[in-house]
């Protein structure tokens, strides 16, 4: 249950950019996810914006307490504490609603689903542009964060949804970014 949470805000960096500096740190929290194999500890971004498209500032952890004391006494933000200011760990606010925050995948490049497709099927370069038309492509209009993958090297962009408010929460599990397609995360005022 995620009954505690502890905020990470990014400060001004005249060499990083905000972007950058938030790459890094979901990248290091996905790192040390893994590494404690944690499935109770969620995250949000109570300065998510749709226009303009940003997760904003603050990266908000979700957890039992004794969860967050652990991630937070391991070494995970080794290189990344110049560049942000660290919340206390605190008791979730009682009246705080609920979201899910979970990640979105979007088929974005028909050219990269039809060298897949020739690649899967044998087909040749005509035969996948028949089958896939360039009208599969969407442009997700979601704030995201880049980063890069520790298996293939190859960046990526995670597209992050917050979820509609309710009332009560959903209890469940986290992957390994702190998402989840059905757990609720707090929230409540992003700078109580």
């Amino acid at each position: 249950m995620t009954t505690h949470y502890l905020d990470l805000t990014l400060l001004p960096d005249p060499e990083f950019s905000h972007a950058h500096l938030l790459g890094a740190l979901v990248g290091k929290l996905h790192r040390a996810l893994v590494q404690l194999r944690a499935d109770d500890i969620g995250v949000s971004f109570p300065g998510h914006s749709l226009r303009p498209r940003t997760l904003g500032s603050v990266l908000r952890l979700h957890g039992p307490e004794a969860a967050l004391t652990r991630l937070m006494t391991s070494d995970w933000l080794r290189g990344m504490r110049d560049h942000l200011r660290q919340g206390a760990i605190a008791p979730v606010p009682a009246d705080a609603q609920h979201r899910v925050v979970q990640r979105r995948q979007f088929k974005t490049s028909a050219e990269r689903l039809r060298r897949r497709r020739m690649r899967r099927k044998g087909e040749t370069a005509e035969q996948a542009a028949a089958a896939i038309p360039d009208s599969v492509e969407r442009q997700p209009t979601l704030p995201f964060v880049q980063l890069r993958s520790a298996s293939s090297g190859q960046p990526f962009a995670l597209f992050v949804e917050h979820g509609p408010l309710m009332v009560n929460p959903t209890p469940g599990s986290f992957n390994t970014y702190g998402l989840s397609l059905q757990a609720t995360v707090p929230w409540f005022s992003p700078f109580l």
